[in-house]
Parts: structure tokens; C-alpha cells; sequence
């Protein structure tokens, strides 16, 4: 199949377009190289620096005879939606339109979409199911609520499949240590260069972290099945800050206590998910622990900080 991978110079979308191109298929990545990085790029991926709210993305789909979309580019800062929602609708909302307007004209098969589960279910008490009340807290979960939507009515109007995964906190090799959503590379790198580690609030923020190369999985598992249906993709276990900065001052060997900051508005307290319906619809589940991939991901920081 020929996909177009888009943010695929980013963390996650790198190691999916490397698993779709283990896996025989011919990949397309668009990215604008405002987060990704150049070195992040499969040399076997056909490349075009790109934004996905350019007209000139049209070009692209009418000349690459695109199969499936794998949309992961995106505004992912929660504080900058915040601060500037009218950017953050633009690229989340407006760019994700322009992919879907051109999947539709030229007859692309399906749309599979990168959601978060760590902010489109607000303050939930129990552990929530895809079923349970959207209620995002902020303008970027605002933002992946309405994709969702809009997908539905693709399908609907068009015929245009999609699968939506609502991602936990995902976690490992690649993710920027120098932005602003990757707390376990934040942490890495400031450990491994014995400089601070701020935390922000009281650190009993509770967290369900996920693995990338689980994540890249079940991307590869949607290709075939999960036809207009959203997943929460998780462990279905939660940490807290507090815990996780112990991991990985354990395993960096780091000796300085965390310095508290002020908590920060639009962040969730609680965050885990049920995953139950990827396991039973996909036959997916998070397989790597959070030791497994702690160590993992230290490992790469020690030869990328």
C-alpha cells in the first residue's frame, strides 16, 4: 500500500513510517520540520517539507495515489493551545480539514488519526471507556474532539474509513527533551546532564504511560481492522509524577531532589485508561513495562543528549 505519513520526521509518526516500511509498503511523509527532525526520516520514505494547511498539499495527494493517511502532525503543547487557541484550531483543525478535504477527492481508502486520551476524557473519576462523555479541558483536546467528528461525517457523507487511537502518555526513543509534552525525555535528558528537574504542582498527577514501540503496533494493526472505531491505546495503570521522577533517578543513578513549580493551567490531575476494547477488537495490548521501557529510553538519551 502506498501511506502518506504525516508529521512523520516527529516522534512517534518516525517509528511508524520505519515499521510500515519493515513491513513492505511504500510511505510518503509530510512534515514541516518545525518539531521533527530531519534526522528522524527513513531514508526509504519519499519526503516533502511540507505544512499540512499549504494548498500545495493537493499536489501531493494528486501525484502519490495515496491508499491510507496516517495523520500524526499536529500543535501538541497543551500550555500553547492555551495561550494562542486561534493557532492551535489552525493547524489541529483547520490543517487536519485540508488532509481530509484532499483523502476525499482522491479517493483515499482510510484516515487513521493520532487522538490523546490523556486530555479528551477531562477529570474522569474511574477508568474511561471510548463511550465515556468527551469532555476536554483544554483548546488541544478541544481541537482532537472535533477531528473526531469531522471523521465521523467523512465516513458518513463520503465513505472515507478512519480508525482513531486515543493515545496515553507515549514514551521513549526520539521524543524532544528540549519541548514541552515528553516529561519522560525531559527528565532523561536533565538527569543524565545533572541539571535540574522541575515539577509542576504536586507531583501526584496520575499518568498511564505508554511504550512507542506498543504504540507503533497497533498503527500497523490498523491498517487492516478497527474500521470507524476509536481505541484508547494504554497500559490501563496509572503513575504519578512523583513515581516516575523515582524510576528514572533510579536508573540514571541521578542525585538531586525535584524542584516544585507552580501547577499549570489546562493540565489534568488523573489520566488512565481503559483499554479493553483494543484488546478485544485489535488483539493489542501494551507489552513492554514501564522498567522495560524506562531503560529503554535512558539508553537512547545516553547517546542523543
Amino acid at each position: 500500500m502506498r501511506i502518506l505519513v504525516t508529521g512523520g520526521a516527529g516522534f512517534i509518526a518516525s517509528h511508524i513510517v520505519d515499521a510500515y516500511i519493515e513491513d513492505g509498503h511504500d510511505v510518503i511523509v509530510i512534515d514541516n520540520l518545525s518539531t521533527g527532525k530531519r534526522e528522524n526520516l527513513n531514508k526509504k520514505a519519499k519526503f516533502y517539507e511540507a505544512d499540512i494547511r499549504d494548498k500545495r498539499i493537493e499536489d501531493i495527494f494528486k501525484s502519490e495515489k495515496i491508499d491510507i493517511v496516517n495523520h500524526h502532525a499536529a500543535q501538541i503543547d497543551v500550555r500553547k493551545s492555551v495561550s494562542n487557541p486561534i493557532f492551535d484550531a489552525d493547524v489541529n483543525i483547520i490543517g487536519t480539514l485540508n488532509l481530509l478535504e484532499n483523502s476525499r477527492k482522491y479517493s483515499v481508502k482510510k484516515f487513521i488519526f493520532a487522538s490523546s486520551g490523556g486530555v479528551m476524557y477531562g477529570e474522569c473519576e474511574r477508568n474511561p471507556k471510548e463511550d465515556d462523555p468527551a469532555l476536554p479541558l483544554s483548546p488541544y483536546g478541544i481541537s482532537k474532539k472535533v477531528v473526531e467528528d469531522y471523521l465521523r461525517f467523512y465516513r458518513y457523507a463520503y465513505n472515507l474509513d478512519y480508525t482513531v487511537f486515543r493515545y496515553g502518555n507515549v514514551y521513549g526513543p526520539r521524543q524532544d527533551p528540549h519541548g514541552e509534552a515528553g516529561v519522560v525525555a525531559i527528565f532523561s535528558k536533565a538527569m543524565l546532564n545533572n541539571e535540574d528537574v522541575f515539577i509542576f504542582g504536586d507531583g501526584e498527577q496520575l499518568r498511564d504511560y505508554v511504550y512507542v514501540e506498543d504504540i507503533v503496533r497497533a498503527n500497523l494493526i490498523a491498517l487492516s481492522k478497527g474500521d470507524g472505531e476509536v481505541f484508547n491505546l494504554g497500559t490501563g495503570v496509572s503513575i504519578s509524577v512523583n513515581e516516575l521522577f523515582k524510576y528514572l533517578k533510579e536508573i540514571t543513578g541521578y542525585k538531586k531532589e525535584a524542584i516544585y513549580k507552580p501547577p499549570r493551567l489546562g493540565e489534568l490531575q488523573k489520566s488512565k485508561l481503559n483499554v479493553k476494547k483494543a484488546e478485544e477488537m485489535l488483539n493489542w495490548k501494551a507489552e513492554t513495562t514501564l522498567r522495560e521501557g524506562l531503560e529503554k529510553t535512558v539508553e537512547y538519551f545516553k547517546c542523543n543528549v
